[in-house]
């Protein structure tokens, strides 16, 4: 099974589009500046969606508690396909895929890259349309809103599909 691997990172600050307002009155969005971030590694095959929750910024450590999830959910031999991430290149995530003795195979894409890559076209429809405007309270709000909407993503083939004619990849 061919899965796609990505990170991105979702903050209090909101991701501004585009929104209308009644004629004359100019629409205004209130949020909190604030640091604090929810990172998001998450794997796409061509009919799914697999994804963590993280505060904080991702490690090798949590890399490979992801792939564990992917293992366990997935129960087939992995062709996972990433970037070049120092955590994905680390030692200790090495360690892991070799025990695995075959299970899981690695492959990096290029350099600079990112439209091969479908979970980048995911990452763009939470930004710029599922939590676009979305402004929390708390990171816990931002990772209940992010959680909805990744899920809502996994049940919708559509999104899925979007995914992947939007990369750069032979279908």
């Amino acid at each position: 099974m061919i899965v796609f691997v990505d990170e991105s990172g979702f903050s209090q600050r909101p991701c501004r589009v585009a929104t209308w307002a009644p004629k004359g009155q100019t629409p205004v969005i209130q949020y909190h500046f604030n640091w604090d971030h929810l990172s998001v590694i998450a794997g796409l095959t061509r009919w799914n969606c697999y994804f963590r929750m993280y505060q904080g910024a991702i490690n090798r450590f949590l890399v490979v508690e992801f792939l564990k999830a992917l293992v366990r959910a997935i129960k087939r031999p992995l062709l996972i396909l990433w970037d070049s991430l120092p955590a994905h290149r680390s030692r200790v995530v090495r360690d892991y895929v070799d025990s695995l003795e075959g299970a899981v195979q690695l492959e990096f894409l290029p350099t600079y890259a990112p439209e091969l890559n479908p979970v980048e076209y995911l990452w763009a429809w939470m930004k710029r349309h599922a939590m676009a405007n979305f402004c929390p309270d708390t990171l816990e709000e931002l990772t209940d809103m992010a959680s909805r909407k990744l899920r809502s993503a996994r049940r919708r083939p559509s999104i899925i599909a979007a995914c992947w004619k939007q990369s750069a990849l032979p279908l």
